[in-house]
């Protein structure tokens, strides 16, 4: 390693050292002084360095966080947006036609915005868990994102965030349907159906399903941010995103 470094040292002088000769030492050399140059300083390829890597994807992440959770958690956040809305279980459809059947539409459309405006109550919890696993993130982590697939950085946030955010969102998803009269409000629905004629019983846990619904849908803000950064420059509001993020377009 030492004797390669030298030799860097003195290439200058092998003015009669062939042009491809001349780039195969330099990469050997390249090669033997990454083994012991610490990687948050790649100098002699002059990539963008690991710190930076690491730094522009938490950016991307953080400002997907900001951008497009902020979003749900304003009122009609889900209910008026048609991509994370969260519709009834396949369970309660019925339900819902057999209340709209018997000029009961009214009730069958606030139980629908109860289960929204739970969703839009719990993902308020949601922001200090994600930026807890952005902190933590490695730089083994950022490299594979950045290379990765356009969703790598849901999918890593999924992977590490979905177990403590469905713990976060569910009893704020109860207290939410206690405060909004969800709880009220299905518990007569589901009565109602009940006692119609013919119809098989129903007893839905309806906390659980709007919690992983909204999940669900905080993923897929997040991917629609992390999609837009990775395929449109505009969207690359910082140097540190625009640099970082040209690796990846170069792959």
């Amino acid at each position: 390693m030492k004797n390669k470094l030298s030799l860097l040292l003195l290439l200058p002088t092998f003015g009669f050292a062939q042009g491809g000769l001349l780039d195969q030492i330099k990469k050997d050399v390249q090669k033997e002084v990454q083994k012991v140059v610490p990687a948050d300083l790649n100098i002699l390829n002059g990539t963008t360095g690991n710190v930076d890597i690491a730094a522009g994807l938490k950016e991307a992440l953080n400002k997907g966080i900001e951008k497009q959770v902020t979003k749900l958690t304003a009122t009609d956040g889900f209910y008026k947006n048609e991509m994370v809305k969260i519709l009834l279980p396949e369970e309660l459809q019925k339900i819902d036609e057999a209340l709209r059947k018997v000029g009961l539409s009214s009730l069958a459309n606030k139980g629908l915005l109860m289960l929204n405006r739970a969703a839009e109550d719990a993902v308020k919890e949601s922001t200090p868990i994600f930026v807890d696993a952005v902190r933590k993130m490695s730089f083994t982590d950022a490299k594979n994102i950045l290379m990765g697939n356009e969703s790598a950085a849901t999918s890593y946030l999924q992977t590490n965030t979905t177990s403590p955010l469905y713990t976060k969102f569910n009893p704020v998803i109860k207290n939410s349907f206690t405060k909004v009269g969800a709880d009220e409000v299905w518990s007569t629905i589901i009565k109602k159906y009940n006692s119609l004629p013919l119809v098989k019983k129903v007893n839905p846990d309806l906390t659980d399903y709007t919690t992983n619904k909204a999940l669900e849908g905080v993923f897929k803000m997040i991917a629609v941010e992390e999609k837009n950064i990775r395929t449109d420059i505009k969207a690359r509001t910082s140097p540190l995103l625009k640099q970082v993020f040209a690796m990846q377009d170069k792959k």
